[in-house]
């Protein structure tokens, strides 16, 4: 009997000029070519996704690029509907920038927490303009040793690519301190490129886009982890 495919939402408004939207289906097929894993993909349009109800069909969930979101609520939804139902969880470039919203609001308590992007005269951003915009730049990474990043690279220090023009806001970085939302990756001046949630079966946002490795003929090695991890957890709970 045939393994039921496992399904992968992609959370975003997909636009097929979005570099990022045309790699990651790749990447996904790619890492299911390499992990013998089937694997069917949706995407989810972010003002489809209402109270998130329709989420609880997907075992994985994959936050993507291009932001603002039609609907920013429909976006956070999703990321929460992923993180308190333990759900394996990969967020990129705006998927990482609503990831910090998020828990943000819902976990710091911060309901005023905002996006500088669609709230410029926030009191509270915690997602604001990068002093130097990463568009279309590629620029070296450190990974945390022992963080999941780190093992699925198999090393400490790699080089990826950015279409961003915003990160982290003043504020968050010394909030999480005593979180189990950790920091596990740093350019070379010690800003912050990657979270993951410790005691999630697997919760990764980055702000760069490994996703575009696929459309040079590479396997992404979170895209590999992410669904591994995916299959992995459905192997449990079936125990």
């Amino acid at each position: 009997m045939a393994t039921q495919a496992l399904r992968i939402g992609l959370i975003g408004d997909r636009d097929d000029a979005v570099v990022a939207h045309r790699a990651i289906p790749l990447a996904l097929a790619m890492a299911a070519d390499a992990t013998s894993i089937t694997a069917e993909v949706h995407w989810i349009a972010t003002e489809t996704i209402g109270d998130g109800k329709l989420l609880d069909g997907f075992e994985a969930i994959w936050c993507v690029p291009a932001s603002p979101y039609r609907s920013m609520d429909g976006a956070l939804t999703a990321i929460r509907h992923a993180r308190e139902a333990r759900k394996p969880f990969l967020g990129t470039c705006g998927g990482f920038q609503h990831a910090v919203v998020e828990y943000a609001r819902h976990v710091l308590g911060w309901m005023d927490a905002e996006h500088a992007e669609t709230a410029p005269d926030a009191a509270r951003p915690v997602i604001v303009p990068l002093s130097c915009g990463l568009v279309e730049v590629r620029d070296a990474v450190r990974l945390l040793p022992g963080s999941r990043i780190s093992a699925a690279y198999g090393t400490q220090v790699i080089e990826e690519g950015y279409h961003c023009r915003y990160g982290l806001g003043s504020g968050f970085r010394e909030a999480i301190a005593a979180q189990p939302l950790r920091i596990t990756a740093v350019d070379d001046q010690d800003d912050v490129r990657a979270l993951e949630l410790e005691g999630h079966p697997f919760f990764v946002a980055t702000l760069f886009q490994h996703e575009r490795a696929a459309l040079s003929g590479v396997c992404p090695p979170l895209a590999r982890a992410f669904l591994q991890a995916a299959s992995d957890l459905r192997v449990e709970k079936a125990a």
